[in-house]
């Protein structure tokens, strides 16, 4: 197994902060991980994910993506092969579903059936069907379904990364579940690298196969749910995790080192 994402020594500042966002992290994603990273607001987090597709550079260290160093790879061809999924969606309002899903194949000079193909497949994926959907415009559907949407443009063509940053936090619990539950198998029919942020500590454990939690710019602790929950590394991680394993005692059971909900 190849390393996807390493991050040796990075910080990154900004002009108009006294601190560091991100203080001096290392650490590395295998291909095929799914990693979560769990963190309240202002932790670092989402500085952490805009650095591995070039959206913001390191202050300091170095980051390696697909074996490339930042520094010296063609930022455009790198984006290329990365995904990007947010909370906000971010579809062309003017643009059909079909035309959404086939922005980037379309830059990348696909022919019209290709193109046709590839947006049917991935509607079928995130449980769309594209015979009512292809045509449909973003201001004609609900929120859960603009972000399936957001996430089949992601996927148009074929990124070996995906990153997300709280792509679901403006949905509501039901949607939010089910969404979960069709990135996950997504996720096990695809096998791309997922880096993931979010804010809700159960969203993190029932994802990823591993969690990063950050603080203040570090790395708190980064390892399996299972490990976090049996074995949280300070008071800062067991304060973050304390009313998710009061829950698991009723309403929930660790499976294969993920937290399963049983409808995964």
């Amino acid at each position: 197994m190849s390393t996807a994402v390493e991050f040796c020594h990075v910080t990154k500042r900004y002009s108009d902060s006294a601190g560091a966002a991100v203080k001096d992290i290392s650490f590395s994603v295998e291909e095929g991980e799914f990693i979560t990273i769990l963190g309240t607001s202002g932790c670092g987090k989402t500085t952490l994910m805009r650095m591995v597709n070039g959206l913001v550079k390191p202050t300091e260290g170095t980051i390696r993506v697909m074996g490339s160093d930042l520094k010296e790879a063609d930022v455009v061809e790198l984006r290329r092969n990365i995904g990007y999924v947010i909370q906000q969606i971010g579809l062309f309002p003017h643009m059909t579903v079909g035309k959404n899903i086939g922005t980037v194949p379309e830059i990348l000079k696909w022919d019209k059936a290709r193109i046709q193909k590839r947006v049917d497949e991935l509607l079928l994926l995130v449980n769309l069907d594209p015979q009512e959907y292809r045509d449909r415009y973003p201001s004609q559907l609900s929120g859960g379904q603009q972000q399936r949407v957001g996430l089949a443009r992601a996927l148009a063509a074929d990124p070996a990364i995906l990153l997300m940053d709280e792509p679901f936090g403006a949905i509501d619990a039901i949607n939010r579940t089910r969404l979960q539950d069709e990135l996950l198998a997504i996720y096990r029919q695809q096998h791309k690298t997922i880096l993931f942020v979010t804010h809700d500590v159960t969203e993190a454990l029932k994802l990823g196969s591993r969690v990063m939690i950050m603080d203040r710019g570090e790395i708190m602790q980064f390892d399996s749910p299972l490990n976090i929950l049996e074995h949280p590394a300070n008071a800062y991680v067991e304060s973050l995790i304390e009313a998710v394993r009061l829950g698991l005692s009723f309403a929930g059971r660790v499976h294969g080192g993920r937290m399963d909900d049983g409808n995964a």
